[in-house]
């Protein structure tokens, strides 16, 4: 029997891959390289051969997360403008990172944590920028609306991230219906 050898590229995907659960549960500090090469299946010296840093690996972890939020955008919002672009960007936020897979949510929450860095700083802010350029250019809406766009995903982060989405207390109903997302 003989394995198939995976290409440094598709290593590289593993290691984001196992690099995006391990950072989205403990943060830039609190993850340790060990892990994330052992989730990978691979040495921890071949992760920094791939990476150089964990830095370098937390911003490429970002940088693909925002990617990835911008594709799902792209995808949602085909052939829409205006606000009907918006609203399908928020319905496939809401049901792929806010009710889906939690771990892109919880990997976003910890790149704004870790602003403080400002090589991550930046990152997050490019890529969020991306974000903000595509919703605009696409809707064709003015900057209020884009504003109240992203306020309102903000929130519904918030939201999500206290796992309110499903059976949500009074107040957090209200917040929700406030953004149009009847639960």
């Amino acid at each position: 029997m003989t394995s198939t050898r995976l290409s440094a590229a598709e290593r590289r995907d593993d290691v984001l891959d196992a690099a995006l659960v391990e950072f989205a549960e403990r943060g830039l500090e609190g993850t340790s390289t060990e892990d994330i090469a052992r989730r990978a299946g691979i040495s921890q010296p071949y992760l920094f051969r791939l990476f150089g840093t964990k830095k370098a690996l937390f911003t490429a972890s970002v940088t693909r997360c925002f990617r990835e939020t911008l594709e799902m955008f792209q995808r949602a919002a085909e052939g829409k403008r205006g606000q009907e672009a918006l609203h399908a960007m928020g319905d496939a936020y809401v049901a792929e990172l806010l009710t889906g897979d939690r771990v892109r949510l919880r990997a976003q929450l910890q790149a704004y944590a870790a602003c403080d860095d400002p090589d991550i700083r930046a990152v997050v802010r490019n890529g969020y920028g991306d974000l903000v350029a595509y919703a605009q250019r696409v809707s064709g809406l003015p900057a209020p609306d884009i504003s109240r766009f992203f306020a309102t995903g903000m929130l519904m982060n918030v939201l999500a991230s206290m796992q309110v989405m499903d059976n949500p207390e009074p107040w957090a109903q209200q917040l929700l219906e406030g953004c149009g997302k009847d639960r």
